[in-house]
């Protein structure tokens, strides 16, 4: 990030260049466009399918897109700002994923996208999902921004739909401080993508590169005047979402430490998880389907009915002894102020989503927790549990 600093290279640059081509070998994917959070991955991998590139198939207002309430706002509010209808579907318990069950129950003639993410890194059946979108020229996009280097049936998570999306967030597997990625192996994906995150512009030069298509200024672009810059030809409605190259320069420093990040987090998930299993009586412990591999972001824990603790008295005593805990994102975000007007579709009955709302809560395991800390951590679960 010094490096970067002392080049004084303001914007995207080398090290973004790098870090996209390290990052998109690290995922196994052809293309990696960096943008400057995960939420704006979701907001541009979905916004690039309304594209008026793929004629009939693109999604406009009124289409349909298969999504969740138990999940974080940033995967389903992209869905309503480009007036799509989220049709809404229950998780199941213990992998708070969906199942492929229930999206074929949801499924109607108006359905065109599924947009799902991978929960606390763990794979939902995506192998059976994809095929489904594929049987029914539906679009697949997939949030694996809690998910890195997750696979299921031996491949990676973000190698079955036409994009995913990747968080660099502070508590992510490994981060730039703010930032994200879009994953593609689609050649005119990746360039609306492109050209949604840099403003909605034509050109595709590089900041600071000039005329790499050899006419800047002999073309001809709507009712532009002949010969009009094409660094000035805007051919969608886009923003500016790039990353900083100091921002990259971190996650060059970050990947090549990706695999111990998450070695050590699995390592803390397996303590920790150990741990509750004695009170298996009174939680639900998190599991993985057969076929996948789960490098997980957090270990949720959710309270049976009739558990002798709440989950407040819970989480309140951790606090207490500083040990800090997250709820399930939003729970149920259809309960949340923000989206008690939105138009959506509730195709279950959400029963899984609220027993989630009410009484999940998840612990860290973030890889530099050390020895004594993971004790702590267990004792205190110990002591809540048996008084």
């Amino acid at each position: 990030m010094l490096e970067a600093s002392l080049e004084c290279w303001m914007t995207e640059g080398r090290w973004a260049g790098k870090f996209e081509r390290d990052f998109a070998a690290f995922c196994e994917k052809k293309h990696c466009l960096l943008v400057n959070s995960g939420s704006s991955a979701n907001l541009i991998a979905l916004a690039a399918l309304t594209a008026p590139e793929y004629g009939e198939r693109a999604l406009k207002p009124g289409d349909e897109v298969i999504a969740v309430a138990a999940g974080f706002p940033t995967t389903l509010n992209p869905i309503l700002h480009y007036g799509l209808t989220p049709v809404i579907i229950d998780v199941s318990l213990p992998t708070y994923n969906v199942t492929v069950e229930a999206i074929e129950a949801a499924w109607s003639p108006k359905v065109k996208a599924v947009f799902l993410a991978h929960t606390l890194g763990n794979p939902m059946p995506i192998e059976e999902i994809r095929q489904l979108c594929e049987d029914r020229g539906a679009f697949l996009l997939e949030d694996c921004c809690d998910a890195l280097n997750s696979t299921y049936g031996g491949k990676k998570v973000g190698q079955f739909g036409i994009g995913a999306t990747s968080s660099f967030y502070p508590p992510h597997f490994i981060t730039t401080g703010e930032g994200g990625a879009i994953l593609t192996d689609d050649d005119d994906y990746y360039r609306i993508a492109v050209s949604l995150r840099d403003w909605g512009r034509a050109c595709w030069c590089k900041p600071g590169v000039n005329d790499s298509c050899g006419s800047r200024f002999t073309g001809k672009y709507g009712n532009l005047p002949d010969g009009y810059d094409h660094k000035y030809v805007y051919d969608h409605i886009g923003y500016n979402l790039k990353l900083t190259d100091f921002q990259a320069a971190i996650g060059c420093a970050q990947l090549p430490k990706a695999n111990r990040f998450i070695e050590a987090r699995n390592a803390n998930f397996k303590k920790l998880l150990a741990a509750f299993a004695h009170y298996n009586d009174q939680v639900i412990l998190p599991e993985s389907l057969p076929e996948a591999k789960t490098n997980w972001f957090a270990l949720p824990i959710t309270l049976r009915d009739g558990a002798s603790k709440t989950r407040l008295e819970i989480v309140r005593y951790l606090d207490s002894v500083r040990i800090d805990t997250r709820q399930l994102f939003g729970g149920n975000l259809l309960k949340q102020p923000a989206y008690k007007d939105i138009t959506c579709r509730i195709a279950s009955d959400l029963r899984t989503t609220d027993k989630i709302m009410h009484d999940t809560f998840f612990v860290g395991i973030y890889p530099g927790l050390s020895e004594p800390m993971i004790n702590h951590v267990v004792e205190c679960i110990h002591t809540i549990f048996s008084r």
